[in-house]
């Protein structure tokens, strides 16, 4: 499947670009919306937690204190990304079922597709981002390049998810339905509105380790890292390490499982 990703990736690119566009076909602003959502929920979240309950700034393991409104950012960016993909990627198949009916077209780029795709707002994000470090003066250094890193290591987890959650949504309708659910779970679950470095003192040291094992928490407390902590993703080599197993792992299942179950998506669709 790899091979096909690699030998299709002008293709991928076409229907990546068809389908960003798509999503707002027909609205006045079009595309807009796409970079206008993700900034008015930061905003939101930035009202209620730092003006509202008076969150102040946030302190992280290097002892760095920063606005609160950065140390959300930092950590909801690559959260819009994998929730985003994970949502749009489980109905996949359903979505172009029209392709999949075509004995000739390679299905199994198109939950690849989804992940490109969304990679336009998130880029726009990561920038918009730094541009809101820089007006309130906070140092940007080299260490801000390991975002690209953080965002490979993401879209491997999530595309490794969806063709799991794809294949399996043609069979089971209310996969997507799940998906949300735990989308709403997950988002409380990663330290992404509250702080892990300053509950370590206030929790079991069992808790700790199993929220450790959620992969996003390696994937935000990286970007963290790379806008706030300025340290390197090496720093961490045992969560790197797990973070890499856990990733290959699923995606190795998920493409199995995809596979498995690709002859009958014709006839099921």
């Amino acid at each position: 499947m790899l091979k096909d990703i690699i030998s299709n990736n002008k293709l991928i690119a076409k229907l990546a670009k068809n389908d960003f566009k798509q999503k707002f076909a027909g609205s006045t602003l079009g595309v807009i919306w796409a970079f206008v959502q993700p900034v008015i929920t930061v905003l939101v979240y930035w009202i209620v937690f730092d003006k509202a309950l008076n969150a102040g700034t946030q302190g992280t393991k290097a002892g760095i204190q920063a606005p609160f409104v950065l140390w959300l950012s930092a950590g909801i960016v690559p959260w819009f990304y994998f929730s985003e993909v994970l949502s749009a990627g489980t109905v996949v198949l359903q979505e172009y079922n029209y392709l999949v009916k075509k004995v000739v077209f390679p299905i199994n780029v198109l939950p690849v597709v989804k992940a490109v795709s969304s990679l336009f707002v998130h880029g726009f994000f990561v920038l918009f981002t730094l541009v809101v470090y820089l007006l309130y003066g906070f140092g940007i250094s080299p260490y801000i390049l390991q975002v690209v890193y953080y965002s490979i290591a993401m879209m491997i987890l999530v595309i490794g998810l969806i063709y799991m959650t794809s294949a399996l949504c043609v069979f089971f309708k209310d996969m997507a339905q799940l998906i949300n659910i735990i989308l709403q779970v997950g988002i409380w679950a990663t330290p992404i509105m509250w702080n892990f470095d300053g509950m370590l003192d206030k929790i079991p040291l069992w808790l700790a380790y199993v929220l450790k094992l959620n992969p996003m928490y390696y994937i935000t407390s990286g970007y963290r890292d790379c806008f706030i902590s300025h340290v390197g993703f090496w720093t961490r080599p045992a969560l790197t390490a797990y973070f890499w197993i856990f990733t290959l792992v699923i995606y190795f299942l998920g493409t199995h499982v995809f596979r498995k179950l690709q002859p009958q998506f014709a006839d099921v669709l």
